[in-house]
């Protein structure tokens, strides 16, 4: 897989979870089986924004040349699914979330394993 390739997949499910998190913050917990307050329904729109924030920021570099900036966002990236992966794993073996958790343990372990491919492979090809 090309790097850019990976950016444009992490932006449009960035993306999907993003509005969804904005528009609609309770109706996607509780696919997750969660009920939140008014509290939890600001935190989630919040990071609704940062997931918006990344998905517009992935999908403007999938194009761009290797750079230090790329190459910084990649790290960033992959640091940030991988302590993401870390705490969904840890919350769906505690029971917090459903079933439905596990596909969030997996798109963040499957987007760390992208994003550390590119960050320590250093392949040729951004």
């Amino acid at each position: 897989m090309k790097l850019g390739n990976l950016f444009a997949v992490n932006a449009v499910i960035a993306g999907l979870f993003g509005l969804g998190f904005i528009f609609a913050p309770a109706k996607v917990l509780a696919q997750y089986g969660l009920i939140i307050d008014a509290g939890f329904s600001l935190v989630a729109q919040l990071f609704g924004a940062a997931l918006i924030g990344y998905a517009i920021l992935t999908w403007t570099a999938r194009n761009a040349g290797d750079s230090d900036a790329r190459q910084a966002m990649v790290l960033a990236l992959f640091v940030s699914d991988a302590v993401a992966f870390v705490l969904s794993l840890m919350a769906q073996l505690k029971g917090v979330v459903n079933s439905l958790g596990w596909s969030t343990v997996a798109i963040y372990l499957l987007l760390a394993i992208g994003f550390a491919y590119f960050q320590f492979t250093k392949p040729s090809e951004a």
